[in-house]
């Protein structure tokens, strides 16, 4: 039977070897993970009462008197507890005249301590039990216990290890701390906004330590490297967090080359070893090619389904919609050939492809998501096209410098970030046509996710000033203090961030990053444990001279 989860502590030594084991697999792993990785095993009992963790104990313990400490996972009949903690579960033996030993080893309790008592918990602690997101967030702590949480959140700690090892100690890199407030950024995403204590003026909480990385630059750093907290006021989106975490890097007197080298090298080093090993150099296409190949910029190339131009198959038809297509300016027929597809797609599948494509029509994505939608529809089939156990990274480069503005077309806006150097050869293109222009931006991409981007900057004040004045209409003020430092002799430099919440989300198969984040926000921006946000007092207000208006009814009828 389930017993409440007590924390205990028991001591004794181990009896003799019994038949089965009940270390999980995920400690074992664990543990092989620290063997394969470092030089010495961690000591994990150092400075606290315990002699030993529940899952290291083996039959070479065996007569041993130990003191172990933990949440009662089982209770029966007085007799048999299984004591859990982050490293595994043992079995306890409560000494009686007879009993019936199961397991690899037993504790024999001498005597045991109750630290704290548990009340009924709202999910049991265990793998196969389903619990709701909403619950699990609520419950954040309780939820931490679990195997996978707890592997997860192990696993992130140590390629985070393993990155500082590789940048740090074999490179150069200096890991350097960078300001939380800051001020508004001209483009990219919505910042958070902080109130200061002078009338209407605001701190910003900054999306990225761009600028920043930028200046360290400029004062000889050299090599910057830091694990960086990051904000985004980006709404409600299911997968996203308004705060989250990269690998921020920035070089000097280095180029795209040096920069992808550099993050191909990290990732081999930090690589779980229990995973296949990453093979380097990755492969490498640009923005024009994966378009016209996959029909997005960020591909999944563990599986083919390639996009075919059939343009000239079709060129003298005379079916009427194709003729339409052709006949316009860039007019183009594509096919995406489904292998096996007439054998494992029924009737329904192909009248669900023709009504999702009639759903995304005039999307210049559309080829791309039907594909996926395709995949998706064959895999329900029993293909198997995405191996969960392969890793295919893919780097794109020569991404447009430029973007029209979707609410004005005539007007220009930064692909990346204002910051991004144009492609040499296409400088000259700045001052006739901007649009035209190809920047030196990079992303990398893993299984269909960009989990990083990253670009050669402009070092030249007056191209950062013409890109920034003429071509995107920014307020140059707002960065006279990037501008003015990069007139002192900045040096040519790049950079890169990796996102490491998705990073570590792919590498344990998650299926959320909220899954490899201790205490994450909801779907919705919401702390569920804490009821965050809240609100806040008028006198604590006033300081910041900030009035909360009450909302209208039919606003607060459609807030509801």
């Amino acid at each position: 039977m389930y017993f409440p989860s007590w924390l205990s502590q028991l001591y004794r030594g181990l009896s003799r070897p019994i038949r089965r084991t009940t270390q999980p697999i995920w400690g074992s792993l664990y543990r092989s993970l620290l063997q394969s990785s470092q030089r010495r095993i961690p000591e994990f009992s150092s400075f606290v009462v315990r002699t030993n963790t529940c899952g290291e104990l083996r039959s070479s313990h065996l007569g041993q008197e130990v003191t172990l400490c933990g949440w009662i996972q089982y209770r029966r009949q007085n007799t048999f507890l299984v004591l859990r903690d982050f490293d595994g579960l043992v079995q306890v033996i409560i000494p009686q005249d007879e009993k019936m030993p199961t397991g690899e080893i037993e504790i024999k309790v001498k005597t045991a301590e109750l630290l704290n008592a548990c009340k009924k918990l709202p999910f049991e602690i265990k793998n196969f039990v389903k619990k709701t997101e909403a619950l699990r967030l609520q419950y954040r702590y309780l939820d931490l216990r679990s195997f996978q949480m707890q592997y997860n959140l192990r696993l992130r700690s140590q390629m985070v290890m393993k990155m500082r090892e590789y940048l740090c100690n074999l490179h150069g890199f200096v890991d350097i701390e960078t300001p939380t407030l800051f001020k508004r950024t001209p483009g990219g995403a919505k910042e958070f906004l902080v109130p200061s204590r002078e009338p209407g003026k605001f701190y910003s909480l900054p999306q990225s330590p761009q600028q920043f990385k930028q200046l360290l630059m400029v004062g000889g750093l050299d090599r910057y490297f830091q694990v960086a907290r990051c904000y985004r006021d980006e709404g409600s989106r299911p997968d996203r967090q308004p705060e989250f975490t990269q690998i921020d890097i920035e070089m000097s007197f280095v180029d795209q080359t040096g920069i992808q080298s550099l993050i191909e090298g990290l990732l081999q080093y930090s690589w779980p070893n229990d995973k296949d090993p990453v093979v380097v150099p990755f492969p490498t296409m640009t923005f024009a090619e994966v378009l016209a190949t996959y029909g997005t910029d960020k591909p999944d190339t563990r599986f083919g389904m390639k996009i075919i131009d059939i343009s000239d198959v079709f060129r003298n038809t005379e079916i009427g919609f194709l003729q339409d297509a052709l006949s316009k300016p860039h007019g183009t027929v594509k096919a995406i050939c489904i292998p096996e597809g007439a054998k494992y797609l029924k009737r329904k599948d192909i009248e669900s492809i023709r009504n999702f494509a009639a759903d995304h029509f005039n999307q210049c994505s559309l080829l791309g998501k039907l594909r996926l939608e395709c995949a998706d529809l064959l895999e329900t089939r029993g293909v198997v096209l995405r191996d969960p156990t392969l890793f295919s990274f893919l780097w794109v480069v020569d991404f447009p410098l430029f973007l029209p503005k979707e609410e004005n077309p005539r007007e220009l806006e930064s692909a990346h970030h204002p910051f991004t150097a144009p492609h040499p050869s296409d400088i000259h293109l700045l001052y006739t046509e901007p649009k035209k222009a190809r920047s030196q931006h990079y992303d990398l991409v893993l299984n269909g996710n960009e989990i990083g981007g990253g670009s050669i900057r402009i070092h030249n004040a007056e191209l950062q000033r013409y890109i920034l004045a003429t071509l995107l209409k920014e307020d140059v003020k707002m960065l006279s203090h990037l501008l003015q430092a990069l007139d002192y002799g900045a040096p040519p430099h790049g950079g890169i961030a990796l996102g490491l919440d998705r990073l570590i989300c792919l590498v344990t198969g998650s299926p959320s990053i909220r899954d490899v984040i201790a205490f994450p926000k909801s779907f919705r921006g919401h702390d569920l444990m804490s009821n965050t946000p809240d609100s806040v007092p008028p006198e604590e207000l006033k300081p910041y001279h900030i009035r909360v208006s009450k909302p209208t009814d039919s606003k607060a009828e459609r807030a509801h």
